[in-house]
């Protein structure tokens, strides 16, 4: 027990399944937990007890922080995870961070230098990288299998419109109330990056119109969808779509074509790949349609579930890049890839508030491209903009009553859905 690596977990909702996988990792040890809700805490000390672990448990942040922890998962508000990854990374621990991994191209530097100074170990958890399918297509494009890109694209569509007062209680400040469309970009931008380890050079952004349903449950965007037109370093282009489209079941789709072929997720069946490699004849080559299996570590894997086991594998590969494996220094979304999977949801929405005009988007692996953002603090987000801050719908923010917002407290607390 000793020599596993201590680990806490900033977040009790979202950090459930982080929480049951730490629990039942060989490499890691779950020591503490914190949350603003005690009754999520509560259930984090059943569990524990339940298993014969022992997890200190924390309302406070600050009490947290000084817990003895070699590494934390933060699971916290999507769009703090920055912040508080910059602190904890200059404490000395490595830090595991769900989505997002920043709010402003501010925010996105000051990470990136806190993870190169720190020396620690930083990682991203978009957990759609770890599917079946779009992790079985990193592996097959990493073959070389279908050549290099052309076009990708990714989809995530998911209308969150039921389960509105279940994930923002009510609170006119909360981030998903305040977010514009193309500011959760990464569950449909991250794969097409770690599948073709190619990085954005240039986006443009695109929003639907407004939905009078989630405007009337908050939500200052109005639901509508993101769209990102992406252009990658070796000048293939990329869509992006998600939002909250209506369609049931959720849409989780990817596509990558190739200069020797192609690869789709099957959009109504999530197990199932479609793979096409073309032969020594033009358009003739083989087909395949299959369920993939998993290829690292597959009976550790198996016993967990979370979002298809894929929150297994980016809490399984952060343990190993600490450990120094190289499955975990292969695998592991470091601070450079996370970042441009979510700055190109920042600057989607500029050139969607710019009349869809083309954006560069930086290398902030080069130091030299980063002075320009230290200070740009534009978002959504008024505690964080000040005067940088920007509308949420491109033709500005709706009046929405408090009287709204009450209704959806209402409904939350009496663990209702909206109808």
């Amino acid at each position: 027990m000793n020599n596993k690596l201590k680990v806490g977990v900033f977040g009790a909702f979202r950090g459930k399944t982080m929480i049951n996988v730490l629990a039942k990792h060989p490499g890691a040890q779950l020591v503490a937990v914190c949350d603003k809700h005690r009754p999520l805490l509560d259930k984090v000390e059943k569990s524990a007890e339940e298993i014969g672990i022992t997890v200190a448990v924390y309302e406070d942040f600050e009490d947290f922080f000084k817990h003895d922890m070699d590494a934390v998962i933060l699971a916290n508000y999507a769009n703090e995870h920055a912040t508080y990854a910059v602190r904890l990374l200059h404490s000395g621990r490595h830090v595991l961070s769900e989505v997002l991994p920043c709010e402003t191209m501010a925010q996105a530097v000051e990470l990136i230098e806190a993870v190169e100074k720190s020396g620690k170990v930083y990682a991203y958890a978009e957990n759609y990288c770890y599917m079946t399918n779009t992790f079985e297509m990193w592996r097959r494009y990493d073959n070389g299998e279908i050549g290099e890109v052309n076009y990708a694209e990714g989809e995530y569509i998911h209308d969150c419109s039921s389960i509105w007062p279940r994930i923002t209680y009510g609170e006119r400040g909360h981030w998903r109330n305040l977010m514009n469309s193309t500011f959760y970009c990464t569950h449909s931008i991250g794969p097409i990056l770690t599948i073709t380890g190619r990085r954005p050079v240039q986006v443009t952004g695109f929003e639907t119109q407004q939905n009078s349903q989630m405007l009337a449950l908050g939500a200052l965007a109005g639901g509508c969808a993101g769209i990102e037109i992406i252009t990658l370093d070796n000048g293939a282009i990329a869509k992006s779509i998600h939002g909250g489209l209506k369609r049931e079941p959720s849409s989780v789709n990817y596509e990558v074509y190739g200069t020797k072929g192609m690869m789709e997720s099957e959009r109504f069946d999530e197990n199932k790949l479609n793979v096409y490699v073309e032969g020594d004849k033009l358009c003739e080559g083989e087909r395949q349609n299959f369920t993939p299996e998993k290829f690292i570590s597959p009976e550790l894997a198996k016993n967990f579930s979370g979002h298809g086991g894929s929150d297994f594998y980016s809490i399984h590969f952060f343990i190993e890049k600490i450990l120094g494996t190289e499955e975990g220094k292969k695998y592991s979304i470091d601070v450079y890839t996370a970042v441009d999977m979510g700055i190109c949801g920042i600057l989607a929405y500029r050139s969607i508030l710019n009349g869809n005009a083309p954006i560069k988007v930086p290398n902030l692996r080069n130091i030299e491209e980063r002075d320009a953002y230290r200070h740009d603090n534009a978002c959504t987000n008024p505690t964080v903009a000040g005067e940088q801050l920007l509308p949420a719908y491109h033709t500005g923010n709706p009046e929405i009553s408090d009287e709204a917002y009450e209704r959806v407290r209402q409904l939350w607390l009496d663990d209702k859905k909206a109808e």
